[in-house]
């Protein structure tokens, strides 16, 4: 079987999914054309070889309808030849494209191949794709769980209860996620990763001035009395504060064959070495990453020890704290150019935002393994492991 190796990954500049946010103004099919547009050009490569685009977004209603992807190639002035698609696994869409474009190169039906994901949440806000009065589930799952599913903000609540995890803990994550993405952008270590647009140039929602005791004086965000009483073990600890926000944004990675790379002269930034993807509890909803890393790791061949940088999206400081406690892996390895919860978490471009982080982190650092592992809504859980091209 072949290898598959990214050998360029960019994204725009994330801004805050609010009709005021620096990249509210562009559509989203424009936001995914300019990390494309953007790839093509600083790898050099002609896109006339590109086998197929396969795409990541949420929320495919409105302006994210009708298959984003192929039209955000069209924009891109791709030829027309080039075919695309668009998938959702929820918050790791362009995460599972990764999946599917590399697992599509090792099999042989690709040779080069993009892996990408957009999210306006300024112009398409989240559930837009579920009506007023209408049910997503159907009959068969309200019968398996007759008291019902909840959102993903009880899911945070119920993870922090469970895993006794405290507000100041959360609280003092978060902080520690800005800190580290300003410094990062400070150093330019986000350079050789972002696209500017249209005059955006930095991550919007990064606040460098951010304390505990700013982040203390925050509401609980999901407070409900009927869960209240349903849960009576949460403490109403999850905030604005210490979750990710909604965002816009859009990222891409070029992903290819080992000898195509060689072929045209490229050099690869990393070899896509394993794969898992998980299902779990739903009424948890996001703990997946637990397993998800288990099973990519026993995959891989590898221990918690072979890994030098690892990326867990931060949708809330209780996940990423949770699969600390349990997997017993060392902070200071995760997420060291900051989280979602600072750069922020445009759904659909997510995945790919962490893996363009991730790749160019290691390359900087002379990593040799990184992991990325993301909780999605529904009890869903991606996870893979690149590892260097020395």
């Amino acid at each position: 079987m072949r290898d598959a190796v990214i050998v360029e990954a960019v994204r725009t500049p994330v801004g805050k999914g609010k009709p005021n946010g620096s990249l509210a103004h562009v559509h989203p099919v424009e936001l995914l054309a300019h990390t494309l547009r953007t790839l093509v050009e600083r790898s050099g490569v002609d896109p006339a070889l590109i086998d197929d685009v396969i795409g990541g977004t949420v929320d495919q209603v409105g302006e994210q309808a009708m298959n984003t992807t192929r039209y955000a190639v069209l924009s891109a002035g791709l030829p027309e030849t080039v075919p695309a698609t668009t998938v959702d696994r929820q918050c790791g869409s362009s995460q599972q494209a990764v999946h599917f474009a590399a697992q599509g190169v090792m099999s042989g039906a690709y040779d080069v191949v993009v892996a990408c994901g957009v999210e306006s949440m300024s112009r398409v806000p989240m559930w837009s794709n579920v009506p007023p009065g209408k049910d997503p589930f159907g009959p068969g799952v309200a019968a398996r769980y007759p008291e019902g599913l909840v959102p993903q903000g009880i899911s945070a609540e119920l993870i922090a209860a469970k895993w006794s995890i405290g507000r100041a803990e959360m609280d003092a994550f978060a902080v520690s996620s800005h800190r580290k993405a300003a410094a990062a952008w400070d150093a330019g270590l986000f350079d050789a990763e972002v696209a500017p647009l249209e005059g955006v140039g930095r991550d919007e929602s990064v606040r460098p001035g951010t304390t505990a005791e700013i982040l203390a004086g925050l509401k609980p965000a999901y407070h409900d009395p009927g869960f209240a009483e349903r849960f009576p073990q949460i403490d109403w600890s999850v905030t604005a504060g210490n979750a990710s926000p909604i965002n816009d944004g859009a990222s891409a990675v070029l992903i290819m064959a080992g000898e195509t790379a060689e072929r045209l002269g490229l050099r690869p930034l990393a070899r896509l070495h394993a794969f898992a993807v998980t299902g779990s509890d739903p009424l948890l909803m996001l703990t997946g990453v637990i397993p998800a890393t288990e099973k990519v790791l026993r995959k891989a061949g590898l221990g918690l020890g072979d890994i030098d940088l690892f990326e867990v999206n931060e949708a809330f400081a209780s996940v990423v704290l949770a699969w600390r406690q349990e997997t017993g892996a060392d902070l200071d390895r995760v997420n060291v150019h900051g989280g979602a919860i600072a750069l922020g978490h445009p759904l659909g471009a997510s995945g790919t935002r962490l893996t363009t982080t991730l790749v160019h982190a290691m390359r900087e650092r002379g990593a040799r393994f990184g992991l990325q592992t993301m909780c999605e809504a529904g009890g869903l859980a991606n996870a893979m492991i690149l590892e260097a091209v020395r």
